[in-house]
Protein backbone atom coordinates (compact mmCIF):
# COMPACT_ATOMS: atom_id res chain seq x y z
CA UNK A 1 0.00 0.00 0.00
CA UNK A 2 1.43 3.68 -1.36
CA UNK A 3 1.93 5.83 1.69
CA UNK A 4 0.52 9.22 1.07
CA UNK A 5 3.30 12.30 1.33
CA UNK A 6 2.15 14.21 4.46
CA UNK A 7 1.33 17.77 3.90
CA UNK A 8 3.06 20.94 5.11
CA UNK A 9 2.19 24.20 5.54
CA UNK A 10 3.95 27.78 5.38
CA UNK A 11 3.68 30.42 8.52
CA UNK A 12 1.39 32.62 6.49
CA UNK A 13 -1.06 29.31 5.89
CA UNK A 14 -0.79 28.21 9.47
CA UNK A 15 -1.66 31.98 10.35
CA UNK A 16 -4.70 32.24 8.22
CA UNK A 17 -5.71 28.93 9.28
CA UNK A 18 -5.50 30.58 13.25
CA UNK A 19 -7.15 33.06 12.24
CA UNK A 20 -10.14 31.68 11.21
CA UNK A 21 -10.28 28.91 14.03
CA UNK A 22 -10.13 31.80 16.19
CA UNK A 23 -13.23 33.15 14.41
CA UNK A 24 -14.97 30.34 15.40
CA UNK A 25 -14.85 28.70 12.11
CA UNK A 26 -15.26 24.87 11.55
CA UNK A 27 -12.62 22.18 10.63
CA UNK A 28 -14.79 21.71 7.60
CA UNK A 29 -14.87 25.08 6.80
CA UNK A 30 -11.26 25.71 6.65
CA UNK A 31 -10.67 22.51 5.11
CA UNK A 32 -12.42 23.87 2.21
CA UNK A 33 -10.32 26.96 2.16
CA UNK A 34 -7.45 24.98 1.64
CA UNK A 35 -8.49 22.40 -0.62
CA UNK A 36 -6.87 19.28 1.63
CA UNK A 37 -7.59 16.70 3.54
CA UNK A 38 -9.41 17.22 6.79
CA UNK A 39 -6.73 15.03 9.10
CA UNK A 40 -3.73 17.76 7.66
CA UNK A 41 -5.68 20.77 9.51
CA UNK A 42 -7.29 18.96 12.14
CA UNK A 43 -3.62 17.34 12.72
CA UNK A 44 -1.99 21.16 13.61
CA UNK A 45 -4.87 22.24 15.48
CA UNK A 46 -5.03 18.92 18.03
CA UNK A 47 -1.42 19.27 18.39
CA UNK A 48 -1.84 23.09 20.34
CA UNK A 49 -5.22 21.62 22.14
CA UNK A 50 -7.01 24.65 19.79
CA UNK A 51 -4.89 27.26 21.42
CA UNK A 52 -3.08 29.26 18.73
CA UNK A 53 0.76 29.34 19.72
CA UNK A 54 2.54 32.25 19.93
CA UNK A 55 4.11 34.17 17.14
CA UNK A 56 8.24 33.38 17.23
CA UNK A 57 10.11 36.52 17.32
CA UNK A 58 13.83 36.70 16.96
CA UNK A 59 15.64 38.43 19.36
CA UNK A 60 16.90 42.08 18.54
CA UNK A 61 20.68 40.96 19.81
CA UNK A 62 20.48 38.00 17.37
CA UNK A 63 22.28 38.10 13.87
CA UNK A 64 20.29 38.67 11.39
CA UNK A 65 19.87 36.84 7.73
CA UNK A 66 21.87 39.92 5.90
CA UNK A 67 24.57 39.94 8.78
CA UNK A 68 25.55 36.14 8.04
CA UNK A 69 25.81 36.93 4.22
CA UNK A 70 28.20 39.38 5.33
CA UNK A 71 30.34 37.21 7.57
CA UNK A 72 30.04 34.86 5.08
CA UNK A 73 31.45 37.40 1.95
CA UNK A 74 34.13 38.39 4.06
CA UNK A 75 35.06 34.83 4.61
CA UNK A 76 35.89 34.34 1.19
CA UNK A 77 37.41 37.53 0.24
CA UNK A 78 40.07 36.60 3.15
CA UNK A 79 39.30 39.34 6.03
CA UNK A 80 39.82 38.88 9.51
CA UNK A 81 37.47 38.09 12.19
CA UNK A 82 38.08 41.85 13.65
CA UNK A 83 37.47 43.66 10.60
CA UNK A 84 34.36 41.42 9.49
CA UNK A 85 33.28 42.73 13.26
CA UNK A 86 34.29 45.83 12.89
CA UNK A 87 31.67 46.37 9.96
CA UNK A 88 28.99 44.97 11.38
CA UNK A 89 29.78 46.78 14.65
CA UNK A 90 30.19 43.93 16.39
CA UNK A 91 32.33 42.31 19.29
CA UNK A 92 34.63 39.85 17.55
CA UNK A 93 34.01 37.43 19.96
CA UNK A 94 30.02 36.94 18.49
CA UNK A 95 31.62 36.37 15.10
CA UNK A 96 34.14 33.99 16.09
CA UNK A 97 31.27 31.99 17.96
CA UNK A 98 29.18 32.19 14.96
CA UNK A 99 31.64 31.38 13.06
CA UNK A 100 32.69 28.33 14.64
CA UNK A 101 29.02 27.03 15.70
CA UNK A 102 28.25 26.81 12.07
CA UNK A 103 31.18 24.59 10.25
CA UNK A 104 33.93 27.29 10.69
CA UNK A 105 35.79 29.05 8.01
CA UNK A 106 35.63 26.34 5.36
CA UNK A 107 31.91 25.47 5.99
CA UNK A 108 29.97 28.54 6.68
CA UNK A 109 26.93 29.27 4.37
CA UNK A 110 24.99 31.78 5.15
CA UNK A 111 21.27 30.20 5.22
CA UNK A 112 22.66 27.61 6.77
CA UNK A 113 23.39 29.01 9.80
CA UNK A 114 20.49 31.49 10.09
CA UNK A 115 18.06 28.11 9.89
CA UNK A 116 20.32 26.43 12.79
CA UNK A 117 20.43 29.54 15.11
CA UNK A 118 15.97 29.47 14.06
CA UNK A 119 16.06 25.81 15.05
CA UNK A 120 18.26 26.30 18.23
CA UNK A 121 16.38 29.40 19.59
CA UNK A 122 12.84 27.11 19.62
CA UNK A 123 13.01 26.31 23.29
CA UNK A 124 9.82 26.69 24.96
CA UNK A 125 8.99 27.76 28.62
CA UNK A 126 8.63 24.60 30.78
CA UNK A 127 5.01 24.64 31.94
CA UNK A 128 4.68 25.56 36.13
CA UNK A 129 3.04 22.51 36.77
CA UNK A 130 5.80 20.45 35.50
CA UNK A 131 8.39 21.90 37.38
CA UNK A 132 5.82 21.97 41.00
CA UNK A 133 4.95 17.96 40.98
CA UNK A 134 3.37 19.13 43.99
CA UNK A 135 1.25 21.63 42.75
CA UNK A 136 0.01 19.82 39.80
CA UNK A 137 -1.12 16.48 42.26
CA UNK A 138 -3.31 18.94 44.13
CA UNK A 139 -5.14 20.21 41.22
CA UNK A 140 -4.95 16.56 39.88
CA UNK A 141 -7.39 16.18 42.90
CA UNK A 142 -9.44 19.01 42.56
CA UNK A 143 -10.51 18.28 38.93
CA UNK A 144 -11.03 14.56 39.91
CA UNK A 145 -13.62 16.59 42.51
CA UNK A 146 -15.37 17.77 39.39
CA UNK A 147 -13.78 21.17 40.47
CA UNK A 148 -13.89 23.83 37.81
CA UNK A 149 -10.00 25.61 36.56
CA UNK A 150 -11.40 28.92 37.48
CA UNK A 151 -12.75 27.21 41.17
CA UNK A 152 -9.12 25.69 41.72
CA UNK A 153 -7.21 28.50 40.94
CA UNK A 154 -9.67 30.84 43.54
CA UNK A 155 -8.82 28.25 45.61
CA UNK A 156 -5.28 27.92 45.53
CA UNK A 157 -5.20 31.70 45.95
CA UNK A 158 -7.35 32.25 48.87
CA UNK A 159 -5.00 28.86 50.51
CA UNK A 160 -1.92 30.04 49.84
CA UNK A 161 -1.76 33.70 49.47
CA UNK A 162 1.69 34.70 49.97
CA UNK A 163 3.52 31.73 48.50
CA UNK A 164 3.06 32.36 44.60
CA UNK A 165 4.71 28.48 43.88
CA UNK A 166 1.28 27.36 44.84
CA UNK A 167 -0.93 29.31 42.68
CA UNK A 168 -1.56 29.19 39.08
CA UNK A 169 -3.92 30.49 36.86
CA UNK A 170 -6.78 28.62 35.23
CA UNK A 171 -5.83 29.43 31.69
CA UNK A 172 -2.65 27.31 32.74
CA UNK A 173 -4.54 24.75 33.90
CA UNK A 174 -6.72 24.15 30.73
CA UNK A 175 -3.79 24.58 28.81
CA UNK A 176 -1.89 21.67 30.50
CA UNK A 177 -4.95 19.57 29.67
CA UNK A 178 -5.51 20.84 26.19
CA UNK A 179 -1.72 20.47 25.37
CA UNK A 180 -0.87 17.18 26.34
CA UNK A 181 2.69 17.76 24.58
CA UNK A 182 3.27 19.47 27.90
CA UNK A 183 3.19 16.40 30.27
CA UNK A 184 1.84 18.31 33.28
CA UNK A 185 -1.72 16.80 33.63
CA UNK A 186 -3.09 13.67 32.32
CA UNK A 187 -5.67 13.38 29.69
CA UNK A 188 -7.33 10.99 31.62
CA UNK A 189 -8.70 14.34 33.40
CA UNK A 190 -10.31 16.10 30.46
CA UNK A 191 -13.11 13.69 31.49
CA UNK A 192 -13.90 16.21 34.59
CA UNK A 193 -14.24 19.20 32.79
CA UNK A 194 -17.36 20.68 32.75
CA UNK A 195 -17.44 20.73 28.81
CA UNK A 196 -16.50 17.18 27.09
CA UNK A 197 -14.32 18.70 24.34
CA UNK A 198 -10.80 17.47 23.46
CA UNK A 199 -9.85 21.46 22.10
CA UNK A 200 -10.18 24.80 22.88
CA UNK A 201 -12.79 26.23 20.92
CA UNK A 202 -13.71 29.89 20.04
CA UNK A 203 -16.61 31.74 22.02
CA UNK A 204 -17.70 32.25 18.79
CA UNK A 205 -17.79 29.02 17.46
CA UNK A 206 -20.98 26.66 16.63
CA UNK A 207 -21.69 23.66 15.06
CA UNK A 208 -25.12 24.96 14.06
CA UNK A 209 -25.42 25.87 10.41
CA UNK A 210 -27.40 29.48 9.83
CA UNK A 211 -30.86 27.55 9.86
CA UNK A 212 -29.69 25.14 12.99
CA UNK A 213 -32.72 25.58 15.16
CA UNK A 214 -34.57 28.16 13.86
CA UNK A 215 -38.09 28.42 13.44
CA UNK A 216 -38.43 29.52 9.34
CA UNK A 217 -41.29 32.03 8.11
CA UNK A 218 -41.73 33.45 11.51
CA UNK A 219 -43.56 36.60 11.73
CA UNK A 220 -41.80 39.55 13.84
CA UNK A 221 -43.05 41.28 16.99
CA UNK A 222 -42.86 44.09 14.98
CA UNK A 223 -45.69 43.21 12.17
CA UNK A 224 -47.75 43.64 14.97
CA UNK A 225 -50.58 45.93 14.42
CA UNK A 226 -50.97 49.04 16.47
CA UNK A 227 -54.19 47.66 18.28
CA UNK A 228 -52.40 45.16 19.70
CA UNK A 229 -50.11 47.41 21.45
CA UNK A 230 -52.27 49.52 23.20
CA UNK A 231 -54.37 46.67 24.50
CA UNK A 232 -57.31 48.84 23.52
CA UNK A 233 -59.29 46.14 21.92
CA UNK A 234 -59.62 42.09 22.98
CA UNK A 235 -58.97 39.06 20.84
CA UNK A 236 -55.37 39.68 21.20
CA UNK A 237 -53.36 36.53 22.80
CA UNK A 238 -49.91 36.61 24.29
CA UNK A 239 -48.96 32.27 24.88
CA UNK A 240 -46.23 30.30 26.46
CA UNK A 241 -45.27 26.17 27.23
CA UNK A 242 -44.72 25.98 31.02
CA UNK A 243 -42.65 22.67 31.78
CA UNK A 244 -43.80 20.69 35.30
CA UNK A 245 -42.68 17.66 36.85
CA UNK A 246 -43.13 14.10 35.79
CA UNK A 247 -42.49 15.53 32.11
CA UNK A 248 -46.28 17.24 32.06
CA UNK A 249 -46.82 20.51 30.04
CA UNK A 250 -49.09 23.43 30.13
CA UNK A 251 -49.53 25.93 27.07
CA UNK A 252 -50.77 29.01 28.73
CA UNK A 253 -52.74 31.46 26.92
CA UNK A 254 -53.42 35.41 28.33
CA UNK A 255 -55.74 37.99 26.76
CA UNK A 256 -54.06 41.47 26.38
CA UNK A 257 -56.77 43.16 26.94
CA UNK A 258 -58.71 41.74 30.09
CA UNK A 259 -56.18 39.49 31.31
CA UNK A 260 -58.49 36.49 31.22
CA UNK A 261 -56.14 33.14 31.65
CA UNK A 262 -56.90 29.61 29.56
CA UNK A 263 -54.94 26.50 30.11
CA UNK A 264 -54.11 24.13 27.59
CA UNK A 265 -52.86 20.39 28.44
CA UNK A 266 -50.37 19.42 25.87
CA UNK A 267 -48.84 15.61 26.32
CA UNK A 268 -46.10 16.16 24.74
CA UNK A 269 -43.34 19.28 24.13
CA UNK A 270 -43.10 18.83 20.34
CA UNK A 271 -44.47 21.09 18.14
CA UNK A 272 -47.13 18.61 16.77
CA UNK A 273 -48.42 17.60 20.13
CA UNK A 274 -48.13 21.73 21.06
CA UNK A 275 -49.88 23.07 17.98
CA UNK A 276 -52.96 20.41 17.96
CA UNK A 277 -53.13 21.48 21.66
CA UNK A 278 -53.60 25.33 20.74
CA UNK A 279 -55.98 24.58 17.46
CA UNK A 280 -58.11 22.35 19.77
CA UNK A 281 -58.26 25.59 22.46
CA UNK A 282 -58.67 28.20 19.71
CA UNK A 283 -62.16 26.46 18.62
CA UNK A 284 -63.51 26.97 21.36
CA UNK A 285 -63.72 30.81 21.41
CA UNK A 286 -65.94 33.29 18.96
CA UNK A 287 -63.76 34.59 15.72
CA UNK A 288 -64.35 37.81 17.37
CA UNK A 289 -62.76 37.03 20.24
CA UNK A 290 -59.55 34.68 18.92
CA UNK A 291 -57.47 37.33 16.13
CA UNK A 292 -53.68 37.55 16.86
CA UNK A 293 -51.59 34.96 19.23
CA UNK A 294 -47.35 36.26 20.22
CA UNK A 295 -45.32 33.80 20.96
CA UNK A 296 -41.93 33.30 21.68
CA UNK A 297 -39.78 31.82 19.18
CA UNK A 298 -39.75 27.78 21.14
CA UNK A 299 -39.38 24.95 18.95
CA UNK A 300 -43.05 23.98 20.16
CA UNK A 301 -44.20 26.57 17.56
CA UNK A 302 -41.83 25.23 14.43
CA UNK A 303 -45.28 24.25 12.70
CA UNK A 304 -46.63 27.77 13.10
CA UNK A 305 -47.89 27.79 9.72
CA UNK A 306 -50.46 24.82 10.17
CA UNK A 307 -52.17 26.56 13.53
CA UNK A 308 -52.61 29.81 10.94
CA UNK A 309 -53.98 27.72 8.06
CA UNK A 310 -56.16 25.57 10.78
CA UNK A 311 -57.61 28.82 12.75
CA UNK A 312 -57.00 31.85 10.33
CA UNK A 313 -55.45 33.39 13.47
Amino acid sequence: MKMRPRIYYTEEQKALMWDRWQKGESLSSIVRLFDRCHSSIERIIREHGGIRPPERRRSPRALTLAEREEISRGIATGCSIRSIAASLSRAPSTISREIKRNGGQRRYRASQADQAAWDRAHRPKTCKLVENRALARIVARKLQLEWSPEQIAGWLKHTYPDDEHYQVSHETIYRSLFIQARGALKKELLQHLRRKRRMRRSRHHTQKGEDHGRITDTVSIRERPASVEDRAVPGHWEGDLLFGSNNSQIATLVERHTRYVMLARADSKDTETVIDALIKQAHKLPRELYKSLTWDRGKEMADHKRFTLATDI
